[in-house]
Formats: structure tokens, C-alpha cells, sequence
């Protein structure tokens, strides 16, 4: 015996507030499940609204515009015929829930509010919704005047129920329910809940996604069943990239898997399953002796259709779907296209020109010039895959007419439209930094500018002289700390202030009437922890794509990019030693960033992982390092590294 049906789960590209485009994301990725013979869709969380509203969610307008835009879904007609379960806000006794609608053919069946709340690392749900915290508990929701007169109900019912059809049972859990000690998928499963949603708004963070994906895969190994993980994907407006990879599961095998990264704004995947595997797989006495072993069990909501037909027991072409692994990026590859990917979403919905980006010719300034470039690269295979989302874009922020033919194929043409490059040498800047970046620019495209700024710094220094009657020199020639410290910030600063003045005007140099760049920063995360950066210099941007990635990381990323995007020069850039260029270079002097530091960027990665992520403070994070360095290092070392570490941190 055999009961097939077909799951569609789905990546969409939302956007906070954008509700009627998200809407019709929405529509779009419903057509496409039914073309494929879905019955039932399930879609991220807060689909409707989009994730990233922040304090929009206290706005009682969100929720009016939401159950108007779920009314226009409800009515059109290419929408039935499938079950649906949906992602918006809602307001119940003037409480503000995170909630599923589930609904078949123009009717309400059940609103699902989240139980457990995000609210930890970069989640504040707690701010804007109140948990529901009562499993297995639900009331009567009166639905809004215009929905009681588009579906001629007057309530449904709100809270942990689930929902029965003729042939399974569907449950659903939310996001961080997933990562909670206690998920609800275990009940829900004992309980006889066949397929189980969860629609999520996680975002990219390097080396999650595996934490992600085992949790779902062993949710579904453990208890058996259906899993459909459906996660938002893109930027939708905020400063996170939620990184997609929905996911079809059976019994703990992966079915299908969407992307991580891509420029794509709808994508469907489905997997056709035989209901009957659950329940073999589900025959274990443990199971079944703790199955009824239930005290209380979820209201179940009964919906007379058949998504798993009988006609379908002999129809000859439909076959199950096969299993397949989970496919990883390595981190390297992350770097490459997740914030290529957030940086396209940002600049398209921004209307921008395109970036600018002052190039040092080091490596880190180096690293958000490639990730431009993938960006560049992840357009044109959109184009030539004729993505016309992509396409109209491009022409958009490239300021091409729409009635002229252009398709960005190139990667380094179309670089060289809306990617803009600065050296900003100074007496400081050596040849090879110089060169180093003007061949980087030319190899990626970009627009390139090397200009010299030394009568800026000069007529600085000039008039500070003329108001205070002393010259500040640098060190090496005999000046203070302090001075030293100064004569090193005005050159860090003024290249802010050109970064700025060379962003807003270039466009116009090139002949565009309309339209700024967005000005790109390259401090890595391991030099904001340290403080190793010019208050209001070049870290001074609008957009810092490097800000949240270690040097080490980075590194990786370079090596890897000088294979994949064919660039050879970066190995220039891998082998240099990292240096500000701010203090004059002598025979017997270069400045190097790791003696200023006081560290090594090998050590200092290692402490911001044990400070953020193992959340130790000095005391602990010396034990810790005593253990593992002791070998190379004395306890007097090591706690020097520790406390001078912590002493910037603190600044």
C-alpha cells in the first residue's frame, strides 16, 4: 500500500515592509508548487511582512496591512487547490503573536502563534511579540471584518493545534522552537502528527548552516516523519543575510535542498513521499510505548480533502523522490558569496549607483573588493541564466535605459559600471601597495582612481601649526607618542572625508545625472575588537561586507578566490605584510600591523572566539590559553597577551 503525496517548501526573497511585492513572492511560489503537483506549501516566517520590521511590529498598521494582503491570497483562485501555511503577524486580545495561518481554498483553519521566542545573539522578537508558552492550548480567535466577509467565518481557532485531513496530520513548530531543549516536533510526533513545518528566519553566519541542518535531520531520524524547513533568503532591509537552504526531509534523509546563496527571489523545491514510510519507520515499541504514554494531546482541527488521493496509488509517473546529501560551502566559499549576495539585494533596493571602495592594497581592503567582484560574477550567470529580475536590476543601478538591449555577462564590464576603486597614497605609501591595487582594480573592472594626498595632510598639519604655534612630528624622528598617534589619524581621516566626496560626484564624472555610491568599509572583526582602527577613517562607511569575519577567514578567502575567480595577484596580497601605511618608511623602519597591535592576528582571532562565542572573561580565557599554549609561551606570557588584549577591548 502506498499514499504519495507532494511537499513544497520554499527560499523567498522578502523584504520588511514591502507588502504587496512580498505578497505577490508569495502567489508566485504557490503557482509554481501546484505546476509541480504540490498539495501542500509552506513558506518562511513572517513571510507577509517580511523578518527584519523591528520596532514596525509595535505598529497596529503592519498587522491591518498583513490580513489585507492574506485576503487578496485567499481570493485568488490560482491559489487553491493547496494547503498553505503562511507567515505573518497577529494581534489576539491586543497581544502581538509571530504566527502561522493555515488555510485550503479561501478558508481560515488554524493561526498558530510561535511558542518560544528569539531573542538572543542578534534576535529581539521579545521586543515587538509575547510568546505563546501554553503547548497544546488554544482559544477562539474572532478573524477580521474584512475576512469574515471574504470567507463567510466568524472565528477560528488560534494557539498549539494541529491540523487532520482524510489521510495525515499536520503540525507545525517555528524557528528557534527548533533549537529549544523541549521542541514541540517531539510531541507532535508522539501524538501521531505525520508532517511537521517549520518556517524560519535564520541567518547566514559562517559555519552554521551544519548546526542547522543536523538539528533538522535529527528531529525527523529520532521521532520519523515528514520535515519541511522553509527559511527566508536575501537581505530583507537589516544588516543580516538570511541564507535560504530549505529543506525536505524523510525519516532523516535529506529529499531536496534549495540554495544558500543565490540571486533568485522565488525558489520552490518539492519531493513527492509515500506517507506509509512514516509509518513503518514509526513502528518501534519505544515509540509507540511512549506515544501513549501522552497525558494531553493537541486539538486537532478536521479538514475533509485528500492530499494523498487514491487515484494516485496507480498513476504510473509519480515516483518517489530520491535521497541525497546536503551540500556545504566551505567557509572560504561563504565569504565569497554570502555578502556578495547581501551586497546585490542592498543596492538594488537602495537605487544606488554602485560602490566605492578606497583600496590600500592590503589584504583587507582587498577582500571586499573581490566580494564586489563575486557579486559581479553571481550577476552575470543570474543574466545569462535569464533571470530578468536580475536583469532589470542591473540596468537599474548600471543607469541604463529600459528600452536599450543589455545583458551584464561580463562580470568585469559590468564591474566597471558600478564598482569604483581609490588609492589614496600619501609620502607613506610604497610602490608596491600602489601597484598592488591598481592591478587588482584592473583585473575585477572596477573604476579606478590613484590620486596622492599629501598636500591635504600638509595643509592639515599647516594650519594646526598656524593656530597653536607647534608642528607635530612622527616618532621616528623624534616625536611624541601623541604626535606620532595624530600625524597617523589626520591621514586615516581626510581619506574618509575623499571617500565620501569621491562617492557622491564620480557618477556625475561619468556622465550619470542622478544617483550616489555607497561607500564600502574593510575593517575585519578582529581589528574593531581590538580598537586597531582611526575613529571616523575609512572604517567610517556606509557598508562594512568584512565586518563580522576574522582575518584568518579572510585569508582563506583570498586563497581560495585567486583559483576560482582566476585572479593570480591576490597571491601579491597573501604574502605582503599587513601594514596601515601611515608612518614613514625608512631602511631600518615599515610599519607593521601586528607589532603595533601588540599580537599576532593568529592570536587575536583566537581571543574574540573565546570572548564571544565561549563568552569567557580574563581570568577564564587565560586558564584556557594556559592549557593550550604552554608549550610555546610562559603563564607571564601568556597573561601579558591576555590583560593587554582586554585592556583594548575595554578602550
Amino acid at each position: 500500500m502506498v499514499h504519495y503525496i507532494t511537499v513544497a517548501t520554499c527560499n523567498l526573497n522578502q523584504w520588511a515592509l514591502d507588502f504587496e511585492d512580498n505578497r505577490d513572492r508569495i502567489v508566485h511560489s504557490i503557482k509554481i508548487a501546484k505546476q509541480k503537483g504540490a498539495k501542500l506549501r509552506v513558506g518562511p516566517e513572517l513571510e507577509i511582512t517580511g523578518y527584519g520590521c523591528l520596532d514596525h511590529f509595535l505598529e497596529n498598521d503592519i498587522y491591518l496591512h498583513s490580513w489585507e494582503m492574506y485576503a487578496s491570497i485567499l481570493k485568488n483562485q490560482e491559489a487553491y487547490d493547496i494547503l498553505l501555511d503562511i507567515g505573518m503577524p497577529v494581534i489576539h486580545k491586543n497581544r502581538r503573536y509571530n504566527c502561522r495561518v493555515l488555510s485550503y481554498n479561501g478558508k481560515i483553519l488554524l493561526i498558530r502563534p510561535k511558542l518560544y521566542l528569539a531573542n538572543d545573539g542578534n534576535y529581539r522578537e521579545m521586543r515587538f511579540f509575547v510568546p505563546w508558552l501554553k503547548p497544546k492550548y488554544c482559544e477562539d480567535y474572532v478573524l477580521p471584518r474584512m475576512i469574515q466577509k471574504l470567507t463567510g467565518q466568524l472565528s477560528v481557532t488560534i494557539g498549539d493545534a494541529v491540523i487532520s485531513t482524510l489521510d495525515t496530520v499536520i503540525g507545525c513548530e517555528t524557528c528557534e522552537e527548533l533549537f529549544t531543549p523541549q521542541s514541540p516536533h517531539i510531541s507532535l510526533a508522539l501524538d501521531g502528527v505525520e508532517i511537521i513545518t517549520n518556517s524560519s528566519g535564520s541567518h547566514h553566519e559562517l559555519r552554521k548552516l551544519n548546526t542547522r541542518m543536523s538539528l533538522i535531520t535529527e528531529a525527523s531520524t529520532k521521532c520519523g516523519g515528514v520535515y519541511l524547513y522553509s527559511n527566508q533568503k536575501g537581505c530583507d532591509g537589516d544588516r543580516l543575510y538570511y541564507d535560504g537552504c530549505s529543506l525536505v526531509v524523510l525519516n532523516g534523509q535529506v529529499l531536496a535542498q534549495a540554495s544558500q546563496f543565490s540571486l533568485d527571489d522565488v525558489e520552490v523545491i518539492t519531493a513527492t513521499i509515500d506517507l506509509e514510510d512514516v509509518r513503518s519507520y514509526r513502528a518501534s515499541i519505544s515509540h509507540g510505548l511512549q506515544a501513549v504514554n501522552q497525558d494531553t494531546h493537541y486539538k486537532r482541527i478536521h479538514v475533509p480533502i485528500e492530499l494523498s488521493p487514491q487515484l494516485f496509488t496507480f498513476r504510473s509517473t509519480l515516483k518517489p523522490t530520491p535521497i541525497i546529501d546536503i551540500h556545504y560551502y566551505k567557509p572560504e566559499e561563504e565569504i565569497a558569496f554570502g555578502p556578495a549576495c547581501w551586497l546585490w539585494d542592498y543596492i538594488r533596493r537602495c537605487h544606488g549607483a554602485g560602490f566605492f571602495l578606497p583600496l590600500s592594497g592590503g589584504i583587507d581592503s582587498c577582500a571586499t573588493a573581490v566580494i564586489v567582484y563575486s557579486m559581479c560574477c553571481l550577476v552575470s550567470e543570474a543574466a545569462k541564466n535569464r533571470n530578468l529580475q536580475v536583469i532589470k536590476d542591473a540596468k537599474m543601478v548600471a543607469a541604463i535605459p529600459d528600452d536599450e538591449e543589455y545583458l551584464p555577462v561580463d562580470p568585469a564590464e559590468f564591474s566597471s559600471r558600478i564598482f569604483h576603486t581609490c588609492f589614496m597614497g600619501t609620502e607613506n605609501s610604497s610602490n608596491e601597495t600602489r601597484s598592488r591595487a591598481k592591478e587588482l582594480a584592473n583585473k575585477i573592472g572596477s573604476y579606478h582612481v590613484d590620486l596622492n594626498m599629501d598636500n591635504l595632510v600638509t595643509a592639515v598639519v599647516n594650519l594646526f601649526e598656524v593656530a597653536t604655534g607647534k608642528r607635530p612630528i612622527f616618532k621616528i624622528f623624534g616625536g611624541s607618542q601623541v604626535e606620532n598617534l595624530a600625524l597617523q589619524n589626520i591621514q586615516a581621516r581626510l581619506r574618509m572625508v575623499l571617500a565620501y566626496l569621491f562617492a557622491q560626484l564620480l557618477p556625475w564624472v561619468r556622465g550619470r545625472k542622478y544617483g550616489g555610491l555607497l561607500v564600502l568599509g574593510s575593517a575585519n572583526v578582529d581589528e574593531c575588537l581590538r580598537g586597531y582602527l582611526t575613529k571616523y577613517d575609512c572604517s567610517s562607511a556606509d557598508i562594512n561586507p568584512i565586518g563580522g569575519i576574522s582575518k584568518t577567514d579572510l585569508k582563506r578567502f583570498i586563497h581560495y578566490s585567486e583559483t576560482h575567480f582566476h585572479l593570480p595577484i591576490l597571491d601579491d596580497f597573501l604574502n605582503a605584510t599587513p601594514t596601515a601605511e601611515l608612518e614613514p618608511i625608512t631602511k631600518d623602519y615599515v610599519q607593521s600591523d601586528e607589532i603595533d597591535m601588540g599580537m599576532t592576528y593568529e592570536e587575536l582571532s583566537i581571543f574574540g572566539r573565546l570572548r564571544k562565542i565561549d563568552k569567557c572573561g580574563p581570568y577564564s580565557m587565560f586558564l584556557k590559553l594556559y592549557h593550550l599554549w604552554s608549550d610555546k609561551l610562559s603563564p607571564k606570557d601568556i597573561a601579558i597577551k591576555v590583560k593587554r588584549f582586554f585592556y583594548f577591548y575595554a578602550i
